[in-house]
């Protein structure tokens, strides 16, 4: 008898989750906790594993596809005594071969196409057909010996993490994070034919759009040879390339499926949740939030001697230094004393909530959208701890390791512009708190000391955004004066509590 695998709950007030991509196919044996799709949420991506084990009968859901908490994934049919069959005979026992052994003949082999194997692999068959298409078609002429392994190589590649990687690919066999994963499917990159670059051999999105520009170049290849070897077929084909011709002088690696519009090509994308997310949030506090940005420099030449002087030591432990550990003490200090910024308002229940705890959200920019994790009693820390703490979330953010409950909880947003460019900015508040910090570039200027003497400082660009309805000018003047005065004295920061 088949048993349902559900979508579980996958944290406080997320309903349902887009399904990135399915890790098994019918006919696969699973044990419970191992992995059958990849979700992506209003918050994450994560894993969802199988609650049975047995033999996958039904696939309920495709890639693309939103399910809702509790709808169905997948069929299991429980098997007692097929697990230890399907994994024993394939070394040993020629009848268990037939069934089991000779689809991975099919992939690794170079005569699977002969009479004998036929009609063994008539279940896995359709498993192969539908990868086999896409590769061999598009780069190469049917006169290629190897083609039989690219279409074995899609099979292994979906059937591998069934058996033993997650979504992360731990497992060694694709190790690639799901924002890579993602991004991969947009361009149509097979992972298993991707060499990683990154630590352990790890894939990064640098590694796919290699692999982009490899095939982009391998195609353009083809095509001039085509060209040359049969001159008259261009003519018919010149509407075509012409086409394709903006396309290709934009680049390759842009998301979404190429399509055209009324005017020429263009690219298309699917909305992702955590962007529909992001899109709603915004939409709320440009709508519902009156809020007003002052803008201040603060003089860090003193703070950059120190950092410089100490990045050494902190590099000896494996963590880079910058001033962003220093600004997040400065302003997890700063917010004991202000409680008003370190806020919410509760207009149903007509309430202002003041926070006791510091937990401050740092805004990483990532392949899906502007991402915000929460580092939490961040005021308690020392600046050593918000160093490695803030390496540590930057790292999971990046790679798609995060949680829900990671995002949660925050009280007030520093956006570090500084690192892409820029100075100042408007930034929108992250509601419902009440105020967010944006850090521009730092540069050096011309200052007039208290001599009256003109000096070159470095000078970090401050925009702190807040909401009006509770934040007034003045205590938005006073906390940002007292980040500033403990960047500009950061040995007060090292002594702060």
């Amino acid at each position: 008898m088949a048993t349902e695998v559900t979508l579980p709950d996958l944290g406080d007030g997320i309903e349902s989750g887009d399904v990135l991509e399915v890790f098994v196919s019918v006919g696969d044996v699973i044990s419970e906790g191992q992995d059958i799709v990849e979700m992506e949420t209003d918050k994450a991506t994560v894993p969802v594993p199988s609650s049975v084990s047995g033999k996958v009968s039904k696939i309920a859901v495709s890639e693309g596809d939103t399910v809702p908490i509790g709808g169905v994934l997948i069929e299991v049919e429980a098997e007692s005594g097929a697990a230890a069959p399907a994994a024993d005979p394939a070394p040993e026992t020629p009848k268990a071969e037939a069934p089991q052994a000779e689809p991975s003949k099919a992939e690794t082999q170079e005569p699977p196409a002969q009479a004998p194997s036929t009609p063994a692999p008539a279940a896995p068959a359709p498993t192969q057909a539908a990868p086999a298409t896409p590769t061999p078609a598009a780069a190469t002429p049917p006169a290629q010996p190897a083609a039989p392994a690219p279409a074995a190589t899609p099979a292994t590649s979906a059937a591998t993490p069934v058996e033993s990687a997650d979504s992360d690919g731990e497992s060694g066999v694709i190790p690639a994070g799901p924002a890579v994963r993602r991004f991969a499917r947009e361009v149509g990159v097979d992972l298993a034919r991707v060499t990683g670059t990154g630590e352990g051999g790890r894939i990064t999105r640098d590694d796919v759009l290699a692999a982009v520009r490899a095939a982009s170049q391998s195609a353009g290849q083809a095509a001039a040879s085509q060209a040359t070897a049969a001159p008259p077929a261009a003519t018919p084909a010149a509407p075509a390339a012409s086409a394709a011709e903006p396309a290709a002088a934009l680049g390759t690696d842009r998301p979404g499926t190429p399509a055209m519009d009324d005017f020429g090509s263009i690219h298309v994308e699917r909305m992702s949740k955590i962007r529909k997310t992001i899109s709603k949030q915004m939409h709320v506090s440009w709508s519902t939030v009156p809020r007003v940005t002052n803008f201040d420099d603060a003089d860090i030449t003193e703070l950059e001697h120190l950092r410089q002087t100490s990045k050494d030591d902190y590099a000896k432990q494996g963590l880079k230094l910058t001033t962003m550990p220093f600004l997040i003490k400065a302003v997890a200090t700063a917010l004991k004393h202000h409680p008003a910024i370190n806020a919410t308002i509760d207009q149903e229940n007509e309430q202002l909530i003041y926070k006791d705890y510091v937990n401050i959200g740092i805004a990483v920019d990532t392949d899906r959208g502007l991402v915000v994790p929460v580092m939490k009693d961040a005021d308690r820390m020392s600046v050593p701890g918000v160093t490695r703490t803030l390496a540590e979330m930057a790292g999971k953010v990046r790679s798609g390791q995060f949680a829900v409950n990671d995002l949660r909880g925050g009280s007030f947003t520093i956006s570090n512009l500084g690192a892409i460019g820029g100075q100042y900015s408007t930034p929108i508040i992250n509601v419902p708190e009440v105020a967010i910090l944006l850090v521009g570039r730092s540069r050096k200027l011309p200052v007039v000391m208290p001599d009256d003497s003109i000096q070159p400082r470095l000078m970090m660009p401050l925009s702190l955004s807040y909401d009006h309805r509770l934040v007034d000018g003045g205590t938005a003047a006073r906390f940002l004066n007292d980040v500033i005065g403990l960047l500009e004295a950061p040995s007060r920061l090292l002594l702060a509590f």
